[in-house]
């Protein structure tokens, strides 16, 4: 890593130009340091070429160069300096960052690595074949906590297994990269105890209540009490004793309420004359794409394993005829969709990524989906 230099000259572009936005936005940077001083956005020049084509190219360098007046020898230091700036063609849909640091190390980070060269390429900072994918090795990101974990683009993901692993690969290699969690892929909350908390998790006890007396001064009066002292004084309509509420007086409370007008805010009730819109119907039963359902077994499979399945799920999905994992784990993408659409989840049996639950499960139950997953079911 102490060695950086440029990509060859086959692959270097024969110049570079920012967008028109990016351009905007480069001289509103520029214009934020004095006068004179405008080589301090050679950084943040860098990073956005570099967010524009994927990686810092040889143009770029020299075209940021002259944007901050700078020599190229001053810039092309910054940009080897700086792991951040990558100075090869990295993957178009995904670059991933493995962290091979102490921590993740002792966490496995070498199985990760491991599935970076058998799916990727052999060697870091290499494309695969598609040109969609590439990876490398870095130093602390900072989950160590978390650890093992890889970084892809500016986000991160933590607690992996190989496993997860390659199923993060398959999502973005197929442009479903956005479909994925970030953070960490097991039932905990960033940093927090897996498993749950294991301090600060009992009750809390209700304060006891203790009556304070105003104490009298030298001249007979009585002093505020502090708890009172910041409290504003209102005369205000709402605060006036003799205003009828529901709790003394409910008949004159209500003509409190009676208000005139066409909007909400003036008591009208224009939000309620509009018409609503009609609800969107369910899948025909009848559908071609309707999973094929199969009579009740003996013992059906507790399909509530399935992290998204409830008790109310798993009673219409029984109502379908579907009663084991092996069904589900067999839906095709269509089938999925009259299922997402009949159950009216708007995408979540994809998000949740069902089939592959129920894959696991079906495979070797418990076990098997902790073992890909790194947490035990729902």
């Amino acid at each position: 890593m102490s060695v950086r230099r440029l990509a060859d000259d086959n692959v270097q572009p024969a110049s570079f130009a920012f967008t028109k936005e990016n351009a905007a936005w480069a001289e509103a940077t520029i214009n934020k340091y004095p006068k004179g001083r405008q080589q301090s956005a050679v950084i943040p020049l860098l990073m956005r070429a570099q967010e524009q084509d994927g990686w810092v190219t040889k143009a770029a360098i020299e075209s940021v160069a002259d944007m901050l007046d700078m020599a190229y020898i001053r810039v092309l230091e910054v940009a080897t300096f700086y792991t951040q700036f990558q100075l090869l063609p990295i993957g178009t849909r995904a670059h991933i960052q493995v962290c091979g640091t102490t921590p993740c190390m002792l966490r496995g980070s070498e199985d990760l690595i491991n599935v970076c060269k058998k799916r990727i390429h052999p060697e870091p900072f290499h494309r695969n074949e598609s040109g969609t994918l590439s990876w490398e090795e870095v130093e602390c990101q900072g989950a160590c906590v978390n650890a093992p974990m890889v970084m892809i683009f500016k986000d991160s993901f933590e607690d992996l297994t190989p496993t997860q692993l390659e199923h993060i690969i398959d999502r973005f290699d197929a442009g479903k990269g956005a479909t994925v969690e970030t953070g960490p892929q097991v039932d905990r909350v960033f940093s927090a105890p897996a498993g749950g908390l294991t301090s600060l998790n009992e009750p809390d006890v209700p304060a006891k209540k203790t009556t304070t007396r105003a104490k009298k001064t030298d001249e007979g009066s009585v002093s505020v009490p502090p708890s009172n002292a910041g409290r504003a004084e209102t005369h205000a309509v709402e605060t006036d004793p003799k205003l009828k509420t529901p709790a003394n007086a409910k008949a004159e409370a209500a003509a409190n309420t009676k208000a005139t007008g066409d909007t909400r805010a003036e008591g009208g009730d224009a939000a309620a004359k509009q018409p609503v819109a009609a609800a969107v119907g369910k899948p025909s039963l009848d559908d071609k794409n309707r999973p094929a359902g199969i009579e009740r077994p003996a013992t059906p499979d507790d399909l509530k394993l399935i992290s998204g399945v409830g008790p109310k799920i798993e009673g219409i999905l029984h109502e379908l005829g579907i009663f084991t994992f092996a069904q589900v784990a067999s839906w095709t993408p269509e089938q999925r969709e009259w299922a997402d659409g009949y159950l009216n989840f708007k995408g979540r049996i994809e998000r949740d990524d069902w089939v592959r639950q129920a894959e696991a499960l079906a495979k070797g139950g418990e076990a098997e989906y902790i073992r890909v997953f790194g947490k035990k079911p729902r």
